[in-house]
């Protein structure tokens, strides 16, 4: 019997799963990041509008952007050990006044 062969393909078949799996996984092998970590962005707040000083235009602010509150309650914090959420959650809302068959 020729074990060889087979060990270097075994060896050849691992390297090359290693190398299909990615330096994401290797990555977060090594230095334990985790997707729920806190962010920068998560620590960022709203600021007061733009003062003009008198004697100078404001700017045309009629095409901005406006972001309404959310008037429900945030989701419940991931912990460091939960999984990383692979899609979106969903976003179907219920239509309160909805009519049967309309």
């Amino acid at each position: 019997m020729n074990f060889g062969g087979s060990a270097s393909r075994l060896a050849l078949a691992a390297a090359v799963l290693l190398a299909l799996s990615g330096c994401k996984t290797i990555h977060h092998l090594a230095h334990g990041d985790s997707c729920n970590k806190r962010q920068p962005y998560m620590s960022a707040s709203s600021i007061p509008p733009l003062s003009i000083p008198p004697g100078l235009d404001a700017p045309d602010n009629s095409h901005a952007l406006a972001v309404p509150k959310l008037d429900e309650t945030a989701p419940p914090a991931r912990g460091s050990k939960d999984p990383c959420l692979d899609a979106p959650p969903s976003f179907n809302v219920p239509q309160p006044n909805a009519r049967p068959g309309a």
